[in-house]
């Protein structure tokens, strides 16, 4: 929640509100997350009267709380300092990246160590590198058509959006229940 202050700066800063909040909610809960990857905690969480279920569960419920704090933030703080309202297809575009990626992120975290997820990010930057000198104006496309997205009329199209991406969560939600099931610590 430390960090929550310096979000206020990134508004200031005309920096994209989008860009900053979903990267401010990904670092929060993957701080959230790598605390508890500790071997003392797993010990801890697994001797309370706690079911393995409802310890991923808490970390998914947590992935929305967390969202939705960085989210009202950004909303207060661009009518503090901007004076204007933030539109709420923003907003949801915020959510629904934050909960794409937190749907492949945990069941990653989940089977493997987060000392491999910081390579598989690696890699990925690598990749993204790669494409980035192979398409020039790289950026250009990925912000082009997420204005595209945003300024679209059809609210039918956000519904469908939002819908893919809550099934999409469920889905990882119980990937990762079965992966922590029979895991062993």
């Amino acid at each position: 929640m430390i960090l929550l202050p310096a979000l206020f700066v990134y508004l200031t800063l005309n920096i994209s509100y989008i860009w900053s909040g979903f990267v401010f909610s990904i670092v929060i809960i993957m701080n959230a997350f790598s605390m508890d990857e500790k071997a003392q905690i797993n010990t801890l969480l697994n001797s309370l009267p706690y079911t393995r279920r409802e310890i991923v569960s808490s970390k998914y419920i947590g992935v929305l709380i967390f969202t939705f704090i960085v989210v009202l933030t950004i909303f207060i703080g661009n009518l503090i300092i901007q004076r204007e309202l933030t539109i709420w297809i923003d907003l949801m575009f915020i959510v629904c990246l934050v909960m794409v990626s937190a749907s492949f992120i945990f069941p990653f975290s989940y089977q493997f160590n987060s000392r491999y997820l910081f390579i598989g990010s690696l890699i990925l930057f690598g990749i993204y590198m790669v494409i980035n000198t192979l398409f020039r104006n790289l950026n250009d496309i990925i912000r082009e058509n997420v204005r595209i997205l945003l300024s679209l009329q059809n609210i039918n199209v956000y519904l469908l959006i939002l819908f893919s991406v809550i099934i999409l969560y469920i889905c990882s939600w119980f990937l990762s229940i079965r992966i922590y099931r029979n895991k062993a610590f």
